[in-house]
Protein backbone atom coordinates (compact mmCIF):
# COMPACT_ATOMS: atom_id res chain seq x y z
CA UNK A 1 0.00 0.00 0.00
CA UNK A 2 1.01 3.55 -0.79
CA UNK A 3 0.14 6.98 -0.44
CA UNK A 4 0.59 9.07 -3.56
CA UNK A 5 0.20 13.18 -4.14
CA UNK A 6 0.85 15.62 -6.79
CA UNK A 7 3.44 18.26 -5.67
CA UNK A 8 1.22 21.31 -6.83
CA UNK A 9 -1.11 20.65 -3.64
CA UNK A 10 -0.46 19.34 -0.58
CA UNK A 11 -3.04 21.64 1.37
CA UNK A 12 -6.22 20.73 2.86
CA UNK A 13 -9.12 21.70 1.09
CA UNK A 14 -12.51 22.90 2.98
CA UNK A 15 -15.58 24.22 1.79
CA UNK A 16 -17.29 28.03 2.86
CA UNK A 17 -14.36 30.62 4.51
CA UNK A 18 -14.54 33.92 3.64
CA UNK A 19 -13.79 36.21 0.60
CA UNK A 20 -11.06 33.60 -0.85
CA UNK A 21 -13.34 30.35 0.15
CA UNK A 22 -10.04 29.06 2.23
CA UNK A 23 -12.22 29.04 5.86
CA UNK A 24 -14.86 26.30 7.03
CA UNK A 25 -18.25 27.47 7.75
CA UNK A 26 -18.69 27.49 11.65
CA UNK A 27 -20.45 24.35 13.31
CA UNK A 28 -23.96 24.79 14.35
CA UNK A 29 -27.28 23.14 14.82
CA UNK A 30 -29.23 21.95 11.59
CA UNK A 31 -32.36 24.14 11.12
CA UNK A 32 -34.37 22.90 14.22
CA UNK A 33 -33.10 26.02 15.32
CA UNK A 34 -35.22 28.73 15.65
CA UNK A 35 -34.81 31.03 12.89
CA UNK A 36 -34.86 34.82 12.82
CA UNK A 37 -37.53 36.94 11.39
CA UNK A 38 -37.27 40.92 10.33
CA UNK A 39 -38.83 43.51 11.69
CA UNK A 40 -41.20 43.68 9.31
CA UNK A 41 -41.85 40.22 9.86
CA UNK A 42 -40.92 38.14 6.51
CA UNK A 43 -39.13 35.04 6.78
CA UNK A 44 -36.02 35.97 4.82
CA UNK A 45 -34.25 31.82 5.04
CA UNK A 46 -36.30 29.89 1.97
CA UNK A 47 -35.45 33.04 -0.17
CA UNK A 48 -31.76 33.48 0.48
CA UNK A 49 -31.62 29.43 0.58
CA UNK A 50 -32.59 29.76 -2.78
CA UNK A 51 -30.16 32.01 -4.23
CA UNK A 52 -27.50 30.10 -2.54
CA UNK A 53 -28.76 27.21 -4.59
CA UNK A 54 -29.26 28.75 -7.64
CA UNK A 55 -25.74 30.30 -7.00
CA UNK A 56 -23.78 27.23 -7.08
CA UNK A 57 -25.83 25.78 -9.26
CA UNK A 58 -24.83 28.19 -12.09
CA UNK A 59 -20.83 27.56 -10.77
CA UNK A 60 -21.64 24.12 -11.28
CA UNK A 61 -22.29 24.18 -14.33
CA UNK A 62 -20.12 26.65 -16.07
CA UNK A 63 -17.17 26.59 -14.29
CA UNK A 64 -17.52 22.89 -12.51
CA UNK A 65 -18.24 20.97 -9.45
CA UNK A 66 -15.55 22.61 -7.01
CA UNK A 67 -16.37 26.16 -8.03
CA UNK A 68 -19.86 25.87 -6.25
CA UNK A 69 -18.21 26.00 -2.98
CA UNK A 70 -16.38 29.20 -3.60
CA UNK A 71 -19.96 30.41 -4.89
CA UNK A 72 -22.26 30.32 -2.67
CA UNK A 73 -19.78 30.63 0.73
CA UNK A 74 -19.88 34.15 -0.69
CA UNK A 75 -23.53 34.61 0.05
CA UNK A 76 -23.14 33.68 3.30
CA UNK A 77 -20.25 36.25 4.05
CA UNK A 78 -23.08 39.26 3.62
CA UNK A 79 -24.57 39.29 7.05
CA UNK A 80 -25.01 37.42 9.83
CA UNK A 81 -28.18 36.98 9.08
CA UNK A 82 -27.52 35.22 6.00
CA UNK A 83 -24.36 33.08 7.33
CA UNK A 84 -26.52 31.67 9.79
CA UNK A 85 -28.37 29.88 6.98
CA UNK A 86 -25.45 27.88 6.14
CA UNK A 87 -26.49 25.73 8.69
CA UNK A 88 -29.48 24.66 6.75
CA UNK A 89 -29.60 20.98 6.97
CA UNK A 90 -32.17 20.93 3.83
CA UNK A 91 -29.73 23.97 1.88
CA UNK A 92 -26.83 21.27 2.22
CA UNK A 93 -28.76 18.30 1.36
CA UNK A 94 -30.16 19.73 -1.96
CA UNK A 95 -26.70 21.35 -2.63
CA UNK A 96 -25.17 17.72 -2.35
CA UNK A 97 -27.87 16.14 -4.37
CA UNK A 98 -27.54 18.95 -7.63
CA UNK A 99 -23.61 19.46 -7.59
CA UNK A 100 -22.84 16.03 -6.60
CA UNK A 101 -25.76 14.19 -7.29
CA UNK A 102 -25.65 12.22 -4.05
CA UNK A 103 -29.13 11.04 -2.54
CA UNK A 104 -28.44 9.19 -0.10
CA UNK A 105 -26.46 10.41 3.33
CA UNK A 106 -23.46 8.22 4.37
CA UNK A 107 -21.81 10.82 7.24
CA UNK A 108 -23.58 12.12 9.84
CA UNK A 109 -25.14 15.57 8.33
CA UNK A 110 -25.90 16.59 4.95
CA UNK A 111 -23.35 19.32 5.69
CA UNK A 112 -20.53 16.80 6.18
CA UNK A 113 -21.36 14.72 3.19
CA UNK A 114 -21.19 18.20 1.03
CA UNK A 115 -17.47 18.73 2.27
CA UNK A 116 -16.59 15.06 1.93
CA UNK A 117 -17.33 14.63 -1.69
CA UNK A 118 -15.87 18.62 -2.08
CA UNK A 119 -12.75 17.22 -0.69
CA UNK A 120 -12.62 13.85 -2.51
CA UNK A 121 -13.31 15.75 -5.66
CA UNK A 122 -9.92 18.08 -4.65
CA UNK A 123 -8.28 14.89 -3.98
CA UNK A 124 -8.97 13.34 -7.46
CA UNK A 125 -7.57 16.58 -9.27
CA UNK A 126 -4.22 17.01 -7.51
CA UNK A 127 -3.62 13.27 -7.31
CA UNK A 128 -3.75 12.47 -3.56
CA UNK A 129 -4.54 8.74 -3.09
CA UNK A 130 -4.10 5.60 -1.46
CA UNK A 131 -2.70 2.63 -3.33
CA UNK A 132 -3.45 -0.90 -2.56
CA UNK A 133 -4.30 -4.25 -4.27
CA UNK A 134 -6.45 -6.79 -3.89
CA UNK A 135 -5.65 -10.38 -3.39
CA UNK A 136 -7.17 -13.37 -3.98
CA UNK A 137 -6.95 -17.05 -5.31
CA UNK A 138 -8.20 -17.53 -8.57
CA UNK A 139 -10.30 -20.48 -9.87
CA UNK A 140 -8.38 -23.93 -10.50
CA UNK A 141 -10.60 -25.55 -12.93
CA UNK A 142 -8.07 -28.30 -14.29
CA UNK A 143 -8.60 -27.29 -17.80
CA UNK A 144 -5.27 -26.14 -18.55
CA UNK A 145 -6.24 -22.25 -19.09
CA UNK A 146 -6.19 -19.18 -17.56
CA UNK A 147 -9.90 -17.78 -17.63
CA UNK A 148 -9.94 -17.58 -13.98
CA UNK A 149 -7.09 -14.87 -14.96
CA UNK A 150 -9.30 -13.01 -17.25
CA UNK A 151 -11.29 -10.11 -15.64
CA UNK A 152 -14.43 -9.22 -17.83
CA UNK A 153 -16.52 -6.54 -15.54
CA UNK A 154 -16.18 -4.96 -12.43
CA UNK A 155 -18.59 -2.72 -10.23
CA UNK A 156 -18.06 -0.59 -7.26
CA UNK A 157 -20.09 0.76 -4.96
CA UNK A 158 -19.54 3.09 -1.36
CA UNK A 159 -17.99 0.06 0.35
CA UNK A 160 -17.91 -3.08 -2.10
CA UNK A 161 -15.76 -3.84 -5.36
CA UNK A 162 -17.04 -6.80 -7.61
CA UNK A 163 -15.07 -8.20 -10.51
CA UNK A 164 -16.54 -10.78 -12.77
CA UNK A 165 -14.09 -13.18 -14.55
CA UNK A 166 -14.14 -15.17 -18.02
CA UNK A 167 -15.13 -18.69 -15.91
CA UNK A 168 -17.94 -17.12 -14.36
CA UNK A 169 -16.53 -16.51 -10.92
CA UNK A 170 -16.88 -12.97 -9.50
CA UNK A 171 -15.29 -11.96 -6.31
CA UNK A 172 -16.56 -9.20 -4.16
CA UNK A 173 -14.46 -7.24 -1.41
CA UNK A 174 -14.98 -4.95 1.29
CA UNK A 175 -13.03 -1.71 -0.01
CA UNK A 176 -12.47 -0.34 3.59
CA UNK A 177 -10.53 -3.32 5.09
CA UNK A 178 -9.72 -4.73 1.61
CA UNK A 179 -10.36 -8.68 2.66
CA UNK A 180 -12.40 -10.57 -0.18
CA UNK A 181 -15.50 -11.66 1.20
CA UNK A 182 -16.90 -14.26 -1.26
CA UNK A 183 -16.52 -15.66 -4.56
CA UNK A 184 -20.00 -16.86 -6.51
CA UNK A 185 -20.42 -18.81 -9.26
CA UNK A 186 -23.38 -19.50 -11.78
CA UNK A 187 -25.54 -22.23 -11.27
CA UNK A 188 -24.47 -25.00 -13.55
CA UNK A 189 -26.54 -25.88 -16.80
CA UNK A 190 -25.96 -27.10 -20.54
CA UNK A 191 -23.61 -24.39 -21.97
CA UNK A 192 -23.09 -23.64 -25.59
CA UNK A 193 -19.27 -23.06 -25.88
CA UNK A 194 -16.54 -22.35 -23.50
CA UNK A 195 -17.45 -18.66 -22.08
CA UNK A 196 -21.04 -19.24 -21.88
CA UNK A 197 -20.47 -18.67 -18.59
CA UNK A 198 -17.92 -15.89 -18.84
CA UNK A 199 -19.16 -12.72 -16.59
CA UNK A 200 -20.86 -9.89 -19.24
CA UNK A 201 -21.95 -7.71 -16.18
CA UNK A 202 -22.39 -6.92 -12.90
CA UNK A 203 -25.10 -4.06 -10.98
CA UNK A 204 -23.56 -3.76 -6.95
CA UNK A 205 -25.19 -1.99 -4.33
CA UNK A 206 -24.10 -2.01 -0.59
CA UNK A 207 -26.92 -4.75 -0.24
CA UNK A 208 -27.52 -6.58 -3.43
CA UNK A 209 -25.45 -8.22 -6.35
CA UNK A 210 -26.85 -8.93 -9.58
CA UNK A 211 -24.32 -10.49 -12.20
CA UNK A 212 -25.37 -11.42 -15.38
CA UNK A 213 -23.49 -14.52 -17.84
CA UNK A 214 -22.96 -14.51 -22.05
CA UNK A 215 -25.64 -17.15 -22.04
CA UNK A 216 -28.37 -14.69 -20.84
CA UNK A 217 -28.51 -16.21 -16.91
CA UNK A 218 -29.08 -13.64 -14.34
CA UNK A 219 -27.88 -14.19 -10.51
CA UNK A 220 -28.66 -11.91 -7.85
CA UNK A 221 -27.24 -12.44 -4.07
CA UNK A 222 -27.83 -10.29 -1.10
CA UNK A 223 -24.19 -9.42 0.40
CA UNK A 224 -23.61 -10.56 4.37
CA UNK A 225 -26.77 -12.49 4.53
CA UNK A 226 -26.65 -16.24 4.33
CA UNK A 227 -29.58 -16.24 1.62
CA UNK A 228 -27.44 -18.70 -1.17
CA UNK A 229 -26.98 -16.74 -4.63
CA UNK A 230 -29.94 -17.72 -6.78
CA UNK A 231 -30.75 -17.46 -10.61
CA UNK A 232 -33.02 -14.15 -11.11
CA UNK A 233 -33.36 -15.03 -15.02
CA UNK A 234 -32.75 -18.53 -17.16
CA UNK A 235 -31.01 -16.92 -20.18
CA UNK A 236 -32.20 -18.00 -23.97
CA UNK A 237 -29.22 -18.18 -25.87
CA UNK A 238 -29.90 -19.62 -29.04
CA UNK A 239 -33.59 -17.23 -29.24
CA UNK A 240 -31.74 -13.88 -27.81
CA UNK A 241 -28.21 -14.02 -28.64
CA UNK A 242 -25.08 -13.88 -26.43
CA UNK A 243 -25.71 -10.86 -23.83
CA UNK A 244 -22.63 -9.28 -24.65
CA UNK A 245 -23.20 -6.24 -22.15
CA UNK A 246 -25.19 -6.05 -18.87
CA UNK A 247 -25.89 -2.81 -16.24
CA UNK A 248 -28.74 -1.18 -14.40
CA UNK A 249 -29.92 0.84 -11.86
CA UNK A 250 -32.17 0.63 -8.50
CA UNK A 251 -35.14 0.44 -11.17
CA UNK A 252 -33.95 -1.12 -14.20
CA UNK A 253 -31.74 -3.76 -15.32
CA UNK A 254 -30.78 -3.67 -19.16
CA UNK A 255 -28.41 -6.16 -21.27
CA UNK A 256 -27.24 -5.81 -25.01
CA UNK A 257 -27.49 -8.58 -26.56
CA UNK A 258 -25.92 -9.58 -30.68
CA UNK A 259 -26.52 -12.67 -32.24
CA UNK A 260 -30.28 -12.33 -33.47
CA UNK A 261 -31.51 -9.58 -35.48
CA UNK A 262 -34.03 -7.53 -33.89
CA UNK A 263 -33.03 -8.25 -30.20
CA UNK A 264 -30.64 -6.47 -28.98
CA UNK A 265 -32.23 -4.53 -26.02
CA UNK A 266 -33.44 -6.51 -23.07
CA UNK A 267 -34.90 -4.45 -20.27
CA UNK A 268 -36.42 -5.99 -17.01
CA UNK A 269 -37.99 -4.06 -14.21
CA UNK A 270 -35.29 -4.57 -11.10
CA UNK A 271 -37.83 -4.90 -8.51
CA UNK A 272 -39.93 -7.68 -10.06
CA UNK A 273 -37.39 -8.94 -12.55
CA UNK A 274 -40.16 -9.31 -15.18
CA UNK A 275 -38.80 -8.98 -18.89
CA UNK A 276 -40.48 -5.57 -20.10
CA UNK A 277 -38.85 -5.16 -23.38
CA UNK A 278 -37.08 -6.74 -26.09
CA UNK A 279 -36.08 -4.72 -29.47
CA UNK A 280 -33.51 -3.35 -31.50
CA UNK A 281 -31.25 -3.59 -33.73
CA UNK A 282 -27.91 -1.91 -32.96
CA UNK A 283 -25.79 -5.31 -32.86
CA UNK A 284 -27.82 -6.96 -36.27
CA UNK A 285 -24.39 -6.24 -37.99
CA UNK A 286 -22.34 -7.72 -35.27
CA UNK A 287 -24.18 -10.88 -35.10
CA UNK A 288 -21.91 -13.17 -36.00
CA UNK A 289 -19.28 -12.27 -33.83
CA UNK A 290 -21.57 -12.27 -31.03
CA UNK A 291 -21.95 -16.60 -31.20
CA UNK A 292 -18.24 -16.16 -31.69
CA UNK A 293 -17.99 -15.10 -27.86
CA UNK A 294 -19.17 -17.82 -26.79
CA UNK A 295 -16.05 -19.75 -27.98
CA UNK A 296 -13.48 -17.00 -28.04
CA UNK A 297 -13.09 -14.30 -26.16
CA UNK A 298 -12.77 -11.86 -29.19
CA UNK A 299 -13.01 -7.60 -29.33
CA UNK A 300 -15.64 -6.03 -27.35
CA UNK A 301 -18.69 -6.18 -29.16
CA UNK A 302 -20.91 -3.33 -27.42
CA UNK A 303 -21.10 -1.63 -23.79
CA UNK A 304 -24.32 -0.02 -22.80
CA UNK A 305 -24.83 2.35 -19.68
CA UNK A 306 -27.74 3.53 -17.72
CA UNK A 307 -28.09 7.40 -16.66
CA UNK A 308 -29.35 8.99 -13.39
CA UNK A 309 -31.98 10.12 -15.79
CA UNK A 310 -33.62 6.38 -16.71
CA UNK A 311 -32.06 6.61 -20.06
CA UNK A 312 -29.87 4.08 -21.66
CA UNK A 313 -26.77 4.37 -24.15
CA UNK A 314 -25.39 2.51 -26.29
CA UNK A 315 -22.49 1.58 -28.78
CA UNK A 316 -20.82 -0.38 -31.15
CA UNK A 317 -18.04 -0.03 -33.18
CA UNK A 318 -19.89 1.57 -35.57
CA UNK A 319 -22.89 3.28 -33.93
CA UNK A 320 -24.36 5.22 -30.74
CA UNK A 321 -27.51 5.07 -29.64
CA UNK A 322 -29.78 6.20 -26.51
CA UNK A 323 -33.27 5.71 -25.70
CA UNK A 324 -35.66 6.59 -22.88
CA UNK A 325 -36.21 3.59 -19.99
CA UNK A 326 -39.53 4.55 -18.76
CA UNK A 327 -40.73 4.36 -22.93
CA UNK A 328 -38.99 1.52 -23.66
CA UNK A 329 -38.61 1.68 -27.82
CA UNK A 330 -38.54 5.38 -28.06
CA UNK A 331 -35.35 6.20 -29.57
CA UNK A 332 -33.76 9.66 -28.61
CA UNK A 333 -30.47 9.60 -30.61
CA UNK A 334 -29.10 7.22 -33.24
CA UNK A 335 -25.60 8.40 -34.99
CA UNK A 336 -23.38 6.42 -36.97
CA UNK A 337 -19.62 6.61 -36.30
CA UNK A 338 -17.92 6.55 -39.88
CA UNK A 339 -14.78 6.45 -38.11
CA UNK A 340 -15.64 3.80 -35.69
CA UNK A 341 -15.51 3.80 -32.39
CA UNK A 342 -13.31 2.07 -29.62
CA UNK A 343 -15.72 0.63 -27.98
CA UNK A 344 -13.72 -0.38 -24.66
CA UNK A 345 -13.05 3.71 -24.42
CA UNK A 346 -17.45 4.06 -23.97
CA UNK A 347 -18.90 4.84 -20.21
CA UNK A 348 -21.81 7.16 -19.17
CA UNK A 349 -21.98 8.99 -15.76
CA UNK A 350 -24.66 10.79 -14.80
CA UNK A 351 -25.09 13.45 -17.63
CA UNK A 352 -22.29 13.03 -19.54
CA UNK A 353 -20.88 10.17 -21.87
CA UNK A 354 -16.89 9.44 -23.08
CA UNK A 355 -16.23 7.89 -26.38
CA UNK A 356 -13.34 8.03 -28.52
CA UNK A 357 -12.93 6.83 -32.09
CA UNK A 358 -10.28 5.02 -34.22
CA UNK A 359 -8.47 8.13 -35.13
CA UNK A 360 -7.92 8.56 -31.38
CA UNK A 361 -10.22 11.32 -30.89
CA UNK A 362 -12.04 11.49 -27.65
CA UNK A 363 -14.78 13.71 -26.85
CA UNK A 364 -17.44 14.17 -23.62
CA UNK A 365 -20.95 14.49 -24.74
CA UNK A 366 -23.72 15.45 -23.00
CA UNK A 367 -27.17 13.37 -22.71
CA UNK A 368 -29.35 12.69 -24.18
CA UNK A 369 -28.54 15.09 -26.93
CA UNK A 370 -25.25 14.34 -27.45
CA UNK A 371 -23.79 17.55 -28.05
CA UNK A 372 -19.86 17.65 -27.08
CA UNK A 373 -19.13 19.49 -24.01
CA UNK A 374 -15.40 19.58 -24.80
CA UNK A 375 -12.81 16.81 -26.34
CA UNK A 376 -9.95 15.49 -24.25
CA UNK A 377 -6.33 16.28 -25.59
CA UNK A 378 -3.65 14.31 -26.11
CA UNK A 379 -5.31 11.01 -26.03
CA UNK A 380 -3.57 7.88 -27.25
CA UNK A 381 -4.54 6.22 -30.30
CA UNK A 382 -3.45 2.99 -29.60
CA UNK A 383 -6.21 0.70 -27.96
CA UNK A 384 -7.36 2.17 -24.87
CA UNK A 385 -9.79 1.16 -21.99
CA UNK A 386 -12.09 4.50 -20.77
CA UNK A 387 -14.22 5.28 -18.06
CA UNK A 388 -15.89 8.40 -16.28
CA UNK A 389 -16.97 9.57 -12.83
CA UNK A 390 -18.66 12.90 -12.32
CA UNK A 391 -15.67 15.34 -13.11
CA UNK A 392 -13.23 13.25 -14.42
CA UNK A 393 -12.34 11.30 -17.69
CA UNK A 394 -9.64 8.81 -17.48
CA UNK A 395 -8.37 6.23 -20.09
CA UNK A 396 -5.59 3.03 -19.90
CA UNK A 397 -3.31 2.32 -22.62
CA UNK A 398 0.08 1.09 -22.21
CA UNK A 399 -0.46 0.12 -18.79
CA UNK A 400 -0.19 4.04 -17.30
CA UNK A 401 -3.95 5.38 -16.49
CA UNK A 402 -4.25 8.79 -17.77
CA UNK A 403 -6.60 11.52 -15.88
CA UNK A 404 -8.28 14.36 -17.35
CA UNK A 405 -10.72 17.21 -16.07
CA UNK A 406 -13.94 16.77 -18.40
CA UNK A 407 -15.61 20.42 -17.63
CA UNK A 408 -13.08 21.85 -20.50
CA UNK A 409 -11.04 18.54 -21.39
CA UNK A 410 -7.17 19.52 -20.09
CA UNK A 411 -4.97 16.27 -19.05
CA UNK A 412 -3.94 16.54 -15.32
CA UNK A 413 -1.67 13.83 -15.17
CA UNK A 414 -0.88 9.60 -15.04
CA UNK A 415 -1.09 7.80 -12.12
CA UNK A 416 2.33 6.89 -10.77
CA UNK A 417 1.63 3.14 -10.60
CA UNK A 418 1.92 1.07 -14.20
CA UNK A 419 0.22 -2.00 -13.96
CA UNK A 420 0.80 -3.64 -17.53
CA UNK A 421 -1.84 -5.30 -20.37
CA UNK A 422 -5.09 -4.05 -18.63
CA UNK A 423 -8.63 -6.18 -18.72
CA UNK A 424 -11.08 -3.73 -16.95
CA UNK A 425 -11.46 -0.04 -15.83
CA UNK A 426 -13.76 1.49 -13.70
CA UNK A 427 -14.20 4.75 -11.37
CA UNK A 428 -16.79 6.27 -9.03
CA UNK A 429 -16.08 9.37 -7.34
CA UNK A 430 -14.32 7.85 -4.95
CA UNK A 431 -11.95 4.91 -6.41
CA UNK A 432 -10.72 3.92 -9.24
CA UNK A 433 -10.25 -0.03 -9.85
CA UNK A 434 -8.59 -1.62 -12.63
CA UNK A 435 -7.61 -5.52 -13.50
CA UNK A 436 -4.50 -6.32 -15.09
CA UNK A 437 -4.01 -9.24 -16.81
CA UNK A 438 -2.21 -11.76 -14.36
CA UNK A 439 -5.55 -10.92 -12.13
CA UNK A 440 -3.84 -8.63 -9.70
CA UNK A 441 -6.73 -5.54 -9.06
CA UNK A 442 -5.71 -1.88 -8.21
CA UNK A 443 -6.97 0.18 -6.12
CA UNK A 444 -6.67 3.86 -5.92
CA UNK A 445 -8.87 5.33 -3.02
CA UNK A 446 -9.09 9.15 -3.22
CA UNK A 447 -11.39 9.45 -0.67
CA UNK A 448 -11.43 13.08 2.44
CA UNK A 449 -8.65 11.80 4.73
Amino acid sequence: MSTSSSSSSDEEVEVGGGGGGGGEFEAGPSSSRSRRRFSNGIWPEPFIEALAFEVATDASRTAGRLAAAHAFSNIFQVCSTWRAISRSELLWQNLTRRVWNITHLIRNTWREEYIYRHQTACNFRSRRNIYATLHFVPTDNNNNDDDGLSCRRMALSDHHLAAGFADGAVHLFHLPTRLRLSTLYPQHRGRLGRFSSAVSGIILSDIRLVFATLDGDIHMAVINRVNPLRRAYLGDVVNDGALVDFTGCDRWWVGLYAGVPGRAFHVWNSETEELVFVGGILTDPEAVMGWHLLTELTDLIGRIRVTSHHLAVACTSLRLVAFDLENQGLVLHDEEYRRGIIVGSFDCNDDSAMITDRRGATRVLHVPDMIMACRLRGVSQREILGCINGGYGLTCAGGIIRVWEIEHGHFLYSLREGIGVCNALIADERYVAACSSDATIHVWDFGAQ
